[in-house]
């Protein structure tokens, strides 16, 4: 009877995950891609970086994903003067009680969305990716736990360079994936005009997932099995990156300064996880791990001078790993 009960509840969180897709779709047109990744770092405990144009409905998809998913939401505008008590909080005096009060800031909340993350300066950056990593934040003597589920979904603009401070490689690695988002097909846009045309039309979402489903997927997509020959071949795409030479790819190695990090293999073992779970499987396919590869590696791998003079992109470089890397049995 147990199996049957997990089995149900299974199919529950399946057509509940389905809904959260239609519910989204109501507000935001495609972007389907997007909402998948979202997801996926959902239900697996990582934070996503998204990089696209502005006008490709970054933040609209993810203030829409918070209201399906009934949990607290903060978005917060990165701005070159913001200072890091603006976003984790600080201490306050009470003249009343005569005595100094902890005033928390944004970063109390579920999902953070850090729009134009690359806009503010270092010190910014690095207290929002302080609190991603630990999960905690210090104000004044005491440190403080952040409810969970705790995500970061940051949005950067590709485009405009001038002012913006880029992350730091150690510190754009803390994100499972770095998602770039395109534009929308002539019929999407047509769809998105006529929508947003019409100044009556209504953001209205109902509700779908709750903190107990988040964890209690969590816990299903942790249950996904990958079989040894596939671990070893997540093992080998991120190997290829740090000593190309020894899998016979000389002209990429070329190019690469600086292959994927651990977080790589970790990620992509779990992204292949959450996109079999989400495919309705219980068990990882080499498609999965192909599928999740760009996102995870696109943004640990960093390439030299030759690269961007040659007009190669980490994208090319990724698709011959994964042309060429063999999987083991």
């Amino acid at each position: 009877m147990a199996l049957n009960t997990t089995t149900e509840l299974q199919q529950l969180h399946k057509e509940k995950i389905r809904q959260v897709f239609a519910e989204v779709a109501k507000v935001v047109v495609g972007q389907e891609y997007m909402v998948n990744r979202l997801l996926v770092g959902l239900f697996t405990n990582g934070h996503i970086l998204l990089e696209g144009v502005p006008g490709l409905a970054k933040t609209l998809t993810i203030s829409t994903l918070a209201q399906v998913l009934h949990l607290d939401f903060q978005r917060i505008q990165f701005t070159p003067d913001l200072l890091p008590s603006d976003l984790v909080g600080t201490m306050i005096y009470n003249q009343k009680e005569g005595k100094f009060e902890v005033k928390k800031g944004p970063i109390f909340a579920n999902i953070i969305l850090a729009d134009e993350i690359n806009r503010s300066p270092a010190k910014v950056q690095s207290a929002l990716l302080e609190a991603m990593q630990e999960k905690t934040v210090t104000i004044g003597e005491t440190t403080f736990k952040l409810d969970r589920p705790f995500l970061v979904l940051a949005t950067q603009n590709p485009v405009d360079q001038e002012g913006t401070y880029p992350l730091p490689e150690a510190q754009v690695d803390r994100f499972m994936m770095k998602v770039f988002v395109d534009y929308p097909t002539k019929e999407q846009e047509l769809e998105i005009m006529r929508r947003i045309s019409n100044m009556q039309f209504a953001f209205e979402v109902n509700t779908v997932l709750t903190k107990e489903d988040i964890f209690a997927i969590r816990n299903e997509v942790n249950q996904v099995k990958i079989s040894e020959s596939l671990e070893k071949y997540i093992i080998e795409l991120v190997s290829a990156t740090r000593k190309p030479k020894e899998y016979k790819l000389d002209k990429e190695a070329q190019y690469i300064q600086f292959g994927a990090s651990p977080r790589a293999s970790i990620n992509m073992n779990l992204a292949a996880k959450a996109v079999a779970f989400m495919d309705g499987r219980d068990y990882v396919l080499p498609e999965d791990i192909k599928e999740v590869a760009m996102d995870v590696m696109n943004h640990r791998i960093l390439l030299n001078y030759e690269a961007e003079a040659d007009a190669v992109r980490t994208s090319d470089i990724i698709k011959v790993l994964l042309s060429r890397v063999p999987i083991n049995k």
